[in-house]
């Protein structure tokens, strides 16, 4: 499982834009730069971030972008939702009917718990936590178990 382009360089620019709260509007040209991310994508990805109100944008000569929300409220769940859309590890997750062998299908009960994990990871990480560059995962031992491989001697 891989992380789109879309999602990395989004995080990155919200990081950005929460790096530099309290220092006015933020010009796409100004996080493209500092983020290494050309323009033209960059632009890509803000739209359907103010969309989803996690920023706001000011036009005119001091114009660009500030977080619509303190960093400590915005969680990277919502940055990826508004990205990518629902967090899916496998369609059949939302939508049995997207698989003709989800009804009875041993491993969907497994896709479903490791969507369910991954979202929690996200929804629990603020973009407060990734600025401060303090984001810990804290690891309930009994939900990771549920993870690791049987370990049973043949």
């Amino acid at each position: 499982m891989k992380l789109s382009t879309r999602s990395r360089y989004g995080i990155h620019a919200m990081i950005d834009l929460a790096q530099c709260q309290g220092a006015g509007p933020q010009t796409v040209r100004a996080i493209a730069q500092r983020q290494k991310v050309p323009e033209p994508y960059l632009e890509q990805l803000l739209a359907p971030l103010r969309r989803a109100e996690l920023i706001r944008s000011a036009r005119g000569a001091s114009g660009g972008y500030t977080l619509a929300r303190e960093a400590s409220e915005i969680n990277v769940g919502e940055i990826m939702r508004a990205l990518e859309g629902e967090i899916c590890v496998t369609d059949c997750v939302f939508d049995p009917g997207a698989c003709e062998r989800a009804t009875g299908c041993a491993p969907r009960a497994l896709w479903e718990r490791l969507n369910r994990a991954i979202e929690r990871v996200l929804d629990d990480t603020s973009l407060a936590d990734l600025t401060n560059n303090d984001a810990e995962i804290v690891r309930d031992s009994s939900e990771d178990a549920a993870f690791e491989p049987s370990r049973q001697r043949v």
